[in-house]
């Protein structure tokens, strides 16, 4: 069973790309079925986010290519295009990627805990449509496990540094004291939560937070002091704010330049600051043509989130060799476990010929045949029959040149540890 990870993030591919390449949580169940039919995996996970889209797939070694063809044609894409933009990583490799990708290791902000998160919503995800199995249960488990250990062994979770962190810093080179200013939060999940908090540590005391819910959203704004608004009601309140923060699921815009034009003309010149976290883009990008207007997207945030990283490289690197450890102790795990395959069936196969010799020489004794007669024959059968099928493979790998198979032998059945004086029994095998 080969292990394979292919997928674009914030490092290959623009949002753009990324946007079209995103998955929405409604076609989920759609793309689990197609995957797997359409790739010949037969384990199959899908991670979804702002910053990458990636597949963790247990199945033939060659199935590369018909993923990225799935992958292609399940977004309307060209497959060349998009070979361009994806990688792919393959057993040790894969493993080794998901693990940094928990860890925070791969993201756009070093060490960031909401990929740990997702990756896990990811596994539960595949786990309700029954796409995963014990391959990939394992690696997920046991990626989770190594996060876990880097958290807890490491800096690499100190100095808060986030995308959402990150907008609020850049929020400051547009707004001097944001205390005076309003700010319109769209979306209610946990990029938009450390948003807010961040806002308020800031200062900020104004909120309104717009959601498709309106419970969660009113939820989030009054633990701020702000108030919950439906999405259809952002036009009514667009003029009144200066900050739009906007992360949500939505396969569509929700914030189009219409919209902003009409509250700018209320607002008399006063700048709106715009940070769209969305992948694909809640906010039209033409939006950041308009005057008055600072629109910045999550690959905008990436110099502002570099300056941020310094401290936490010293942890990056131990987090690294936890990772490589942790590699290195889930590929034993896999040996073990073939292992223990191969030893069933070699137990089976011994069974079945001791339980044969036994029959035989139970029928021999109710026939009244001599009992130390009998049980000699059955030793000796016994004998012959265990050692026949090694005997001929040994001779054929010597014949061969292949020298590890009797090294391999005298290692199992530790020969070199036998006198060589020690009267043995010579019969013809």
């Amino acid at each position: 069973m080969a292990l394979l990870t292919l997928g674009i993030n914030h490092k290959t591919a623009p949002v753009e790309i990324r946007e079209r390449v995103a998955f929405t949580p409604e076609r989920m169940g759609e793309a689990f079925s197609e995957l797997r039919a359409a790739s010949g995996a037969t384990e199959a996970a899908i991670l979804s986010t702002c910053n990458r889209t990636e597949l963790y797939l247990a199945g033939d070694d060659d199935c590369a290519p018909m993923v990225l063809r799935w992958l292609a044609g399940f977004h309307d894409l060209d497959a060349g295009d998009l070979e361009q933009v994806v990688y792919i990583h393959r057993d040790s490799d894969a493993v080794r990627h998901m693990m940094r990708v928990a860890a925070g290791l791969d993201s756009m902000v070093l060490g960031e805990p909401q990929i740990f998160g997702q990756l896990k919503d990811a596994y539960s995800l595949a786990r309700e449509h029954n796409a995963v199995g014990k391959f990939l249960c394992r690696m997920f488990e046991h990626t989770f496990s190594v996060a876990k250990r880097i958290r807890t062994h490491t800096a690499i979770g100190e100095n808060p540094v986030s995308v959402a962190y990150a907008s609020v810093n850049m929020a400051h080179h547009i707004f001097s004291d944001l205390s005076r200013n309003k700010a319109l939060l769209v979306g209610a999940g946990q990029t938009i939560e450390l948003v807010a908090r961040h806002l308020s540590e800031a200062g900020v005391k104004d909120f309104v937070v717009a959601n498709r819910t309106l419970e969660r959203a009113q939820n989030l704004a009054q633990a701020h002091g702000g108030k919950g608004i439906l999405l259809s009601e952002i036009p009514d309140h667009l003029a009144d704010v200066d900050i739009v923060i906007s992360s949500t699921a939505s396969p569509l815009p929700i914030l189009g330049k219409g919209a902003v034009e009409r509250a700018l003309k209320k607002r008399k010149h006063r700048p709106y600051f715009m940070v769209d976290i969305a992948v694909p883009r809640d906010i039209e990008p033409e939006v950041g043509a308009l005057a008055d207007v600072y629109l910045y997207t999550v690959d905008d945030l990436r110099q502002v989130i570099e300056e941020n990283l310094r401290s936490r490289q010293g942890a990056a690197r131990e987090a690294e060799n936890l990772v490589t450890s942790g590699v290195q102790d889930f590929l034993d795990q896999l040996r073990a476990l073939d292992a223990v395959s191969t030893l069933k069936v070699f137990r089976q196969r011994a069974e079945v010929l001791r339980d044969a010799e036994t029959e035989k020489a139970l029928k021999a004794l109710r026939n009244g045949s001599d009992p130390e007669t009998v049980l000699r024959a059955m030793a000796r059968g016994l004998t012959n029959k265990l050692l026949h099928q090694p005997s001929v493979q040994v001779r054929k790998a010597m014949a061969e040149g292949r020298s590890e198979v009797t090294e391999c032998l005298r290692e199992l059945y530790q020969l070199d540890t036998l006198d060589a004086d020690q009267p043995t029994t010579t019969e013809k095998l």
